[in-house]
């Protein structure tokens, strides 16, 4: 089975119905594969071919899934990139992709133009909007005059759909291969975790459909009857309005989410939350205080899961109907596999902590060009996540600690070499260190530490506008320190942990 057939089927089962809400106008199934077939054929018009690499650059909007359908349909891979990435980061995924098409809006073309400045393998740029820009292929110009017939391509369950771009644990971009198996499998695993849901209650849906929770989510949507209303990017209050005009009855988001809602002095007076009875949470652990205390004012449960890119994402949750473990982040999906093994891959007996192994129709095959790093992690058709965990005697899961260094703010994963790495760029920084510390919005937020070249002069100021100009907002620091000179052990290296010291002791004494 494909992503084409999983979304087609939609249409079979359940008929013509109401699948997306967004700015208040209804998208049907059937328009939203129409749109796709024709677009597919629009694609394949100006020479889009399958196995060609398609990037976009996209907010959230019943565009983005016909933009997605719409290159698969085309035999194409897609490349899923958050909007608020820098040029620079976009440029390497561009490089190291080879990707030939990017299909953005307006609003992010100047962006798209300067990360493919001078790239040979660039041959198209698609917008989505309505008005022509020069150079550009325009949305209407490739679906209007074309049939809403599929394309026929032939389509196997071991092809790549999806490239998605993650940090990992090494700090260089990687790009996850994830075929169509791997995310039919995981939507299907999903869907059978709660197969009693009520077919009349709608979702709120604003996850970006550019990260692996969003995106498989999306894929779940076609294979249950319930409609969602989509927001092209979250905001608190927005988000409880529509929640109190369509009567939401869930929403799957990510820790600084429930942060949010739980830190509004009067959110539940403001705005009717009544129907909101459940709430799914993924991407970044999420504190038990705030679990507690959310359920308590608004009245609904959190059911918490895990899960990684690599795995297409979701491994493991906490079913509706069954009981849930404190600081559990459930058991694993149906037809999904784990074990614990310690550093020498020997599996462990129950509530030991080692490396957590995963393995299953879900995860990925590797690495795009990465054949070095894919034999580290996946072996023997299981994939290493690195991260540390235990299962207890009734496979429930607990992850103990994250990958080393692995910075998680708002549900997004952020490697501190990432940003050491625009820190060095700057001309009047010598060293830079980054470290996360606990935010109780965001779940972390960056500390950098920096020592100036003899002679040199920067502002706090100017370097975090430097980080601005390289990287997405998310991850920029959030504080810059300047230090003399860097922490080190004997052979060199830089001790971030005497410099989380440093900023504790600081924190204490501003108290």
């Amino acid at each position: 089975m494909n992503l084409v057939k999983l979304a087609d089927q939609s249409v079979e089962t359940f008929g013509e119905i109401t699948k997306l809400i967004f700015q208040d106008r209804a998208y049907s199934n059937l328009e939203l594969i129409s749109s796709a077939n024709r677009f597919a054929n629009g694609l394949a018009g100006i020479g889009i071919q399958p196995l060609d690499k398609v990037l976009v650059l996209m907010m959230n909007s019943p565009k983005v899934v016909i933009t997605y359908q719409a290159i698969l349909r085309a035999g194409a891979i897609v490349i899923p990139v958050i909007y608020t990435l820098g040029t620079t980061e976009i440029r390497h995924i561009l490089k190291n992709s080879r990707a030939n098409t990017i299909i953005t809006e307006k609003a992010f073309l100047d962006k798209a133009r300067q990360a493919c400045r001078s790239l040979k393998t660039l041959e198209h740029i698609i917008i989505m909007d309505k008005k022509d820009c020069p150079g550009t292929h325009n949305y209407r110009q490739l679906t209007h005059p074309y049939p809403d017939t599929a394309p026929q391509i032939n389509i196997s369950h071991g092809d790549t759909a999806v490239i998605l771009y993650t940090s990992g644990t090494t700090g260089i971009p990687k790009g996850v291969m994830l075929t169509h198996k791997n995310l039919y499998a995981n939507a299907v695993s999903l869907s059978q975790m709660d197969p009693n849901r009520d077919p009349k209650t709608t979702s709120l849906f604003f996850l970006p459909l550019s990260h692996s929770f969003g995106l498989t989510m999306m894929n779940l949507g076609f294979l249950i009857p319930n409609k969602s209303v989509i927001m092209a990017r979250f905001e608190l209050e927005a988000a409880c309005r529509l929640i109190e005009k369509y009567k939401i009855f869930k929403f799957a988001g990510v820790p600084t989410v429930f942060s949010l809602m739980l830190n509004h002095p009067r959110l539940s007076e403001i705005y009717d939350l009544s129907s909101l009875t459940e709430c799914g949470c993924g991407s970044a652990p999420l504190p038990r205080n705030i679990l507690v205390a959310f359920e308590k004012r608004f009245n609904c449960i959190i059911l918490e899961g895990y899960g990684l890119s690599e795995a297409a994402p979701a491994v493991a949750g906490n079913y509706k109907e069954r009981l849930r473990k404190p600081g559990s982040v459930g058991q694993p999906l149906p037809g999904v596999e784990i074990q614990i093994v310690d550093n020498k891959g020997n599996r462990l007996e129950q509530d030991e902590v080692g490396e957590l192994l995963v393995r299953g129709d879900n995860v990925s095959p590797g690495y795009y060009d990465l054949p070095d790093q894919t034999a580290a992690n996946f072996k023997n058709n299981w994939l290493y996540t690195g991260d540390m965990a235990r299962i207890d005697k009734d496979n429930y899961l607990f992850i103990v600690n994250r990958k080393k260094e692995l910075i998680i703010r708002g549900g997004f994963n952020i490697f501190p070499r990432d940003i050491e790495d625009v820190l060095y760029l700057h001309p009047a920084v010598d060293e830079g260190a980054v470290f996360g510390v606990p935010d109780k919005i965001m779940g972390e937020k960056i500390i950098a530490y920096v020592s100036l070249l003899p002679g040199s002069f920067a502002t706090k100021e100017q370097i975090i506008n430097h980080c601005h100009d390289h990287l997405a907002k998310f991850k920029c620091p959030e504080q810059i320190h300047f230090i003399d000179s860097m922490p080190r052990n004997l052979i060199g290296k830089i001790l971030k942990k005497n410099l989380l010291k440093l900023y504790q002791s600081r924190s204490v004494s501003k108290n």
